[in-house]
């Protein structure tokens, strides 16, 4: 079973079936809800073999019951990964992967304000903190709460005039609204509120994410010239995606709200948005659900992508990877290519939901408009020594109601996606010139 998850090639892993996405609302319908398996479903259309499939998810379970760790990392491609590196950004590679899609975004940005780093850090760690049996777990949480408060409160300067100039008044309200939070936070301590603390947590850390967001000056550098004419997403865009179920009696209908990452992946992310403004994805089937992936974006008729009007031919986007510790994304190759086994990607497949770009296997500029989210969580694609991380471009996390991903299944229908902010990050739009 290992040998044969180890030979197969990176598309039967997840690859070449494209997915859509438009218009939503935040919530989910539900009776009774239950967490979904594998469906053993798989995409007519796509290129994947759901034999294979199958072979990869059992060597997968196998490979994690026997702790043998090649069978998530193939030997000639990350050996080296073993002793990783140190990357610039050492956080996110220091103790456990981390696997909230907040926190990915978080330490995503492109910052370098130690000081509103150590105060996020502990109050990402009430987390932890709350794997603690009982009113135990308060405790911790506590001394959590107070480290990240005496760290505002030392690097408040810092943080402060880390802040764009244009947005100072706002990042100052934010700094007021975060002092408030935690102490609210001290208080349920008092108050021995242990199922208040992760609803809290959560808005202190949203917080935090508004401070950091305002640290970001304009968009941190040229695109390369081959792609600067393409849709271009500068910054960060939010869209829900309202996806109807069918024939199941647990979950009617869900909205996924994701978060989609221009300042590590500008050209794929500005794609998607673009295309989600022409309407593309609604009315879509969700096309693969095999329990590890997710996917669809693959068009009715021979095309496989998105057929320009202007052009009539596919569009595509390069294969496009950012680094820790690098100005500019790579384009155009993989990690592995560039020899590059040690790097740290700043968008790595972790959290639940992961979005990505799919594409041909041997053809790594290949993408246009199939996606696909993750399943499976870190235990499985670890930090540094999975098959995914530098191969496949992600450009965006799930953030709300990603567990229901698991409940979708071929043929369910995404009725829209919406933008519902960021918009005005998006530069070259086709679809204004379409209309």
């Amino acid at each position: 079973m290992a040998a044969s998850f180890a030979s197969l090639p990176t598309s039967q892993f997840v690859n070449s079936s494209r997915f859509p996405r438009r218009r939503i609302d935040s919530y989910c319908s539900k009776k009774n809800l239950q967490v979904g398996c594998c469906s053993g479903e798989y995409n007519q259309r796509g290129k994947l073999s759901s034999l294979k499939e199958c072979a990869v998810s059992l060597a997968l379970s196998a490979g994690l019951i026997a702790s043998v760790p090649w069978i998530v990392a193939p030997p000639n491609a990350y050996a080296a990964a073993a002793n990783p590196a140190i990357p610039d950004v050492s956080v996110l590679i220091s103790g456990p992967p981390i696997k909230d899609p907040g926190a990915l975004l978080r330490y995503a940005l492109p910052i370098d304000n130690k000081a509103i780093r150590q105060v996020q850090k502990p109050l990402e760690d009430i987390t932890d903190s709350l794997k603690i049996a009982g009113v135990k777990a308060l405790d911790s949480v506590e001394r959590n709460v107070r480290q990240a408060n005496r760290s505002l409160q030392q690097g408040k300067s810092m943080i402060v005039a880390g802040f764009a100039e244009s947005k100072k008044d706002h990042g100052n309200e934010m700094i007021e609204k975060l002092e408030a939070g935690m102490q609210d936070m001290l208080q349920i301590v008092e108050d021995r509120k242990r199922d208040e603390v992760a609803p809290k947590q959560k808005e202190i850390l949203q917080y935090v994410g508004g401070i950091e967001e305002d640290m970001v000056d304009g968009f941190p550098y040229e695109v390369p010239e081959e792609y600067r004419n393409m849709p271009l997403l500068k910054g960060r865009a939010t869209v829900d995606m309202k996806v109807k179920i069918k024939d199941n009696p647990n979950l009617e209908d869900c909205v996924f709200r994701i978060v989609l990452d221009g300042y590590n992946a500008p050209v794929t992310a500005g794609n998607f948005v673009d295309l989600v403004e022409r309407h593309f994805y609604d009315g879509m089937e969700i096309q693969r659900s095999d329990g590890f992936v997710v996917q669809t974006g693959d068009p009715e008729g021979p095309a496989e992508g998105f057929i320009d009007p202007s052009t009539e031919k596919t569009r595509t986007v390069p294969l496009e990877i950012m680094v820790a510790g690098k100005k500019t994304p790579f384009y155009g190759s993989t990690l592995e290519e560039l020899g590059l086994y040690k790097a740290q990607v700043m968008l790595p497949f972790n959290a639940f939901g992961t979005m990505a770009m799919a594409r041909e296997e041997f053809e790594n500029d290949s993408g246009s408009s199939q996606v696909f989210w993750l399943l499976k969580e870190s235990e499985l694609t670890p930090s540094n020594s999975n098959i995914l991380d530098g191969r496949y471009a992600v450009f965006g996390y799930v953030t709300q109601n990603e567990d229901f991903l698991a409940d979708l299944k071929v043929g369910d229908v995404i009725e829209s996606i919406q933008v519902v902010s960021g918009l005005e990050n998006l530069a070259n739009p086709s679809y204004k010139i379409a209309a």
